[in-house]
């Protein structure tokens, strides 16, 4: 997840995730550190229909001697902004990634390690012998114990008014704890998941009139859900650090499981899923909303009946006071 905070108008701080790839700039931008696949993926989103959909591109600049992307930044204005990392896809590495690894699959104790800290029955007897898995073991595990390949997304990271960030999604799976998570960060607000959820929508068909995403492999990618207290709020694409050109001989559909070979990413699968639990989200929140009328108008029904009673009852009294 990546996390800034806007402690001065024109000062990023960078809370987590990616440390070091980020460098405060000028009001209204940020700079991210070169990625050659990631610069070429926003000077081709530039010219194509998901513009308005991806932070706006500036160049590249020089700084100590290092090369940074400039680019828009997407907390201008808020006030304490909230801010959620929805990683997209039903994969997270690419198929080369995989595929090297295949190649020489090497036991490996620091992915043991992850694994067991994150779900100890996970290894299996001979790997727990070992005390270690090889990287295409872990690379698929690792996306199993999440969302991402039952629902083709997973929360990376949320912060909620400038608060600490939370990370603690690795093992969320359930749809319900997806949905319970969405109401705490939009704190239950019908008009800023109404914004949310019709941001998704017409991103979504954006994205199936793209020649940018018709002819990319998108991994990796998030999408960045920001709002604030006065109830602004957006949705933006972002990180392509890993979105690929996809092979000439492939037609990429991205709403079929992926098959290795296929360079599918599942990544309208995934908003497909993300779309749905927003909805019934805002559905849950409107019905609890009702309930709750309902029942303070019961209470306000009995509290009007009680209040008629002791008026009732004091008039009665002082009329018997009244006759002694």
């Amino acid at each position: 997840m990546v996390h800034w905070s806007l402690r001065r108008q024109n000062s990023w701080v960078q809370l987590a995730g990616h440390e070091g790839n980020f460098k405060a700039s000028e009001r209204g931008h940020i700079l991210k550190k070169f990625s050659p696949i990631e610069n070429a993926c926003l000077v081709a989103l530039m010219e194509d229909v998901l513009r308005p959909y991806v932070p706006t591109y500036y160049g590249l600049v020089e700084r100590d001697e290092q090369t940074y992307i400039k680019m828009e930044d997407l907390l201008m204005g808020l006030e304490a902004p909230s801010i959620m990392d929805c990683k997209i896809g039903i994969r997270t590495y690419l198929e080369e990634e995989l595929a090297k690894a295949l190649l020489k699959p090497t036991p490996r104790k620091d992915m043991y390690n992850k694994m067991v800290a994150l779900e100890p029955d996970a290894p299996t007897p001979e790997e727990h012998k070992q005390q270690a898995v090889t990287k295409p073991r872990y690379m698929q595990w690792r996306e199993s114990v999440s969302s991402t390949a039952s629902l083709g997304f997973r929360i990376e990271g949320v912060t909620v008014e400038a608060g600490p960030v939370k990370k603690n999604f690795k093992k969320m799976k359930s749809r319900d704890k997806i949905m319970e998570t969405f109401v705490l960060f939009t704190k239950g607000r019908k008009d800023i998941l109404a914004t949310y959820l019709d941001r998704l929508e017409k991103m979504q068909t954006a994205l199936q009139n793209s020649e940018f995403f018709r002819t990319h492999e998108v991994i990796g990618s998030s999408l960045l859900f920001v709002h604030d207290r006065r109830g602004f709020s957006n949705v933006w694409m972002i990180d392509f650090g890993k979105t690929t050109p996809a092979p000439p001989h492939v037609t990429l559909r991205h709403d079929v499981p992926w098959e290795p070979g296929t360079h599918e990413d599942g990544y309208l699968l995934g908003l497909k899923n993300l779309i749905a639990a927003f909805r019934d989200t805002m559905r849950t929140v409107e019905e609890t909303a009702e309930e709750t009328s309902e029942c303070l108008e019961q209470q306000g029904d009995i509290s009007d009946k009680v209040l008629r009673k002791r008026e009732i009852e004091g008039n009665t009294t002082n009329g018997e006071n009244k006759e002694l």
